[in-house]
């Protein structure tokens, strides 16, 4: 994923997109990888989840199945498709939609959820301001982020997104970082790049 997302036809994407071990989460032994660490990440209880960029709903297939209530945002219709198909009959809903400015109306949530999204954002710094004022009081950003390729790289570093989110941080909150390219279960290979999870509770 190295084109930012404004400029790449991710319809055109949709059908293979599963097909990467990351994304389809179809081998069970990376699936639970995720699910362990969504659960680490997301609340005890059951929350209402805003998954931004969720593509075909794998995350939010995992969030569901942990008793989650999901909504789902891309700007993709082929991709909303895949992920209403996928989570048919659960406790969640899709909408077609910006990542940057979701259409959720003034409904506020618990987790504001985003894999491998806000690096292709403009502005960034005020793409975090807008998501941080979707959350209900004690609500929490869950930011899977990282950077990809040597020749030019892509993505935004743990450092620089931990920057960024200084500033919507009060004194009684708190930015923890995840280390996630050490568990080759994840990605269903071994990686060398910076891949992370940033748990941001403003």
């Amino acid at each position: 994923m190295s084109e930012p997302v404004a400029n790449y036809d991710w319809d055109a994407e949709a059908a293979a997109f599963d097909e990467e071990p990351d994304h389809g989460l179809r081998d069970p032994e990376i699936r639970r990888a995720w699910a362990g660490r969504l659960r680490g990440w997301l609340p005890a209880g059951s929350a209402d989840i805003l998954d931004l960029g969720c593509g075909t709903g794998s995350l939010s297939l995992l969030a569901a199945e942990q008793g989650h209530h999901v909504t789902g945002v891309d700007l993709s219709p082929a991709m909303i498709d895949l992920a209403r198909a996928k989570l048919a009959g659960r406790d969640a809903a899709f909408l077609i939609g910006d990542a940057a400015a979701p259409p959720v109306g003034e409904q506020r949530f618990d987790v504001v959820l985003v894999r491998h999204v806000l690096w292709a954002l403009p502005d960034p710094a005020r793409v975090l301001r807008h998501w941080r004022g979707l959350l209900r009081p004690g609500g929490r950003l869950v930011l899977i982020e990282g950077v990809w390729g040597t020749v030019s790289p892509a993505g935004i570093p743990a450092d620089r997104l931990t920057e960024l989110l200084a500033p919507l941080v009060s004194d009684a909150g708190h930015v923890r970082v995840e280390r996630l390219s050490d568990d080759p279960l994840l990605w269903g290979r071994a990686v060398d790049d910076e891949r992370y999870a940033v748990v941001a509770v403003p």
